[in-house]
């Protein structure tokens, strides 16, 4: 009985020494934050993706672009509007050649290029600040993932070397000596796996699952340049 309740996990963390107790704080306080934005980034993305098919199927809908367009802005200004960040993207592209064409009316010497030129500018512009709101925390998530592990392996190790130290006062050295001072410190490591493991998967999928949304973004920017460019002409 005494022997379980003494290599329990609140009795192995409440004497382990302070620097342990700081690193499984550490880690926990990491692994809490990563939990945070693992399941932010899980609704932001979905609801990007969402976005994204509903815009696309307006867009190819064959409708009017200015109507188009002039919906997306009246969605804006209610708050209501559904398409995103392709939305937002499309909004800057139309935007942009909308003022040039206005300037071309009235005497300005804008070429189609000109005109193509600017929109496209325009779009990439949207579309940078859109992945980076959607890349944003990524980086935390990486970190937790590859720091974690070697975060615990320093609790680890400092544990074990103040239980072997302690072992300098003891006439006869036995396991049951030292194995509560190497149980506190392999839980360090348990944790610095604990935080890094979802870490690492939760990082892979989403960078996966972003880097699809970039190559839809990025064909949209393509083809909505084709069209812009007919127009121009």
């Amino acid at each position: 009985m005494n022997v379980t309740q003494d290599l329990s996990f609140f009795t192995l963390i409440t004497n382990a020494s302070v620097i342990v107790q700081f690193v499984m704080l550490l880690l926990l306080s990491a692994s809490v934050f990563s939990w945070t934005y693992i399941f932010r980034k899980m609704f932001t993305i979905r609801s990007a993706r969402i976005q994204t098919e509903e815009f696309e199927r307006s867009f190819w809908s064959g409708g009017n672009l200015i109507a188009l367009y002039q919906d997306t802005l009246s969605n804006r200004r209610k708050g209501s509007g559904h398409g995103g960040a392709l939305e937002r993207i499309f909004q800057a592209g139309m935007g942009e050649f909308n003022k040039a064409k206005a300037q071309v009316g009235k005497g300005a010497a804008i070429d189609s290029s000109g005109l193509l030129d600017g929109a496209r500018r325009a779009m990439r512009a949207a579309y940078q600040r859109e992945m980076d709101a959607l890349e944003s925390h990524l980086a935390f998530l990486a970190s937790v993932g590859s720091v974690s592990p070697y975060v615990g392996l320093f609790g680890t190790v400092w544990g074990i070397m103040n239980a072997f130290r302690g072992l300098a006062n003891v006439q006869q050295a036995t396991l049951a000596a030292v194995a509560p001072g190497i149980a506190e410190a392999l839980i360090a490591t348990a944790i610095g796996l604990f935080a890094a493991i979802p870490a690492v998967v939760a990082y892979n999928r989403y960078s996966h699952d972003i880097d699809r949304l970039a190559i839809r973004f990025e064909s949209f920017i393509e083809e909505f340049s084709n069209i812009l460019q007919r127009q121009a002409r």
